[in-house]
């Protein structure tokens, strides 16, 4: 349980010379997600943090949206012909009164690492479900602490150190204090096991706090950052135009292209607190003409 990486041998070819070495991989195995033992989901993920993977998951689609409503977490044992734990089968159980959702939508509830909402109904499927409204959110960053969160998620990133394989997403305040980190192979398992961290934390709706994410802005994260009432996401690389329709009709704010000192800022533009112009310095030897009287 927990196993995130593993080491294989490989043949290395470096400007036509050839090595043998052992490299470090990140695991990716599929993990079932059961509702008081009825199958739900299968999703391929790195091993850790699977409860909040879990939790997070219910988050984004509905099901739950505060932790009181879930009742318990546990692994199924007997999951092989052996009856041994393989820890790649959650069950949840809701509390009393929670509904259990309607299994027959107009998708699969299988996903892969790189597909958090395949053949969902889109925009539709998130405003009926949507309980904690952002749009009024009374976030405000100075753009000089956006711009420094980019690196200092990459410094928490512990495993893609050792693979350079794996996603990130990370929950910031204004001040740029970094409250919770989950990594995955998948980017949309990394902001599900941040959101089900949250809920089993109680601490939604996530108000006031920033998800940073190491890819791109795509609609399913959009869609689980308002699930969670988080009202600014901001990614190192470019949103998708409909994450840029469902931003703004959240009253969201999203930032993409976040690197270095700059950004584009693609729908809540004022949340963002822009830094006094610097005034270039004269020329050497210039004369400065002081205002009039």
């Amino acid at each position: 349980m927990g196993r995130v990486t593993a080491r294989e041998r490989i043949l290395r070819i470096r400007e036509g010379v050839e090595s043998e070495r052992v490299d470090t991989l990140v695991v990716e195995e599929p993990l079932e997600i059961r509702l008081d033992g009825t199958p739900l989901s299968i999703t391929m993920r790195t091993p850790g943090n699977d409860f909040d993977l879990a939790a997070g998951f219910l988050v984004s689609e509905g099901v739950v949206a505060e932790g009181r409503e879930v009742a318990a977490i546990r692994y199924c044992a007997g999951a092989t012909e052996d009856g041994s734990n393989t820890y790649n089968v959650l069950d949840v159980s809701l509390a009393p009164g929670v509904p259990l959702p309607d299994t027959s939508l107009e998708r699969s509830f299988y996903t892969s690492s790189s597909c958090g909402l395949c053949g969902k109904a889109s925009l539709d499927a998130v405003r009926t479900k949507a309980r904690w409204p952002v749009g009024e959110d009374g976030l405000r960053i100075d753009v000089s602490a956006l711009t420094e969160l980019p690196e200092r998620l990459r410094e928490s990133q512990r495993v893609f150190d050792r693979t350079g394989g794996l996603h990130a997403a990370g929950l910031f305040t204004a001040g740029g204090e970094l409250l919770a980190l989950r990594e995955d192979v998948g980017r949309h398992n990394a902001v599900d096991k941040l959101i089900g961290w949250a809920l089993l934390s109680d601490r939604l709706p996530l108000r006031e706090t920033v998800l940073m994410v190491s890819g791109r802005a795509s609609f399913e994260l959009v869609q689980k950052a308002w699930m969670a009432g988080i009202p600014m996401m901001a990614a190192v690389s470019a949103p998708s135009s409909l994450a840029v329709d469902l931003a703004a009709e959240a009253g969201m704010t999203l930032v993409g292209f976040l690197r270095g000192r700059s950004m584009n800022v693609y729908a809540g533009r004022d949340r963002i607190l822009l830094d006094a112009p610097e005034k270039a310095a004269p020329p050497e030897g210039s004369l400065t003409v002081p205002p009039a009287p």
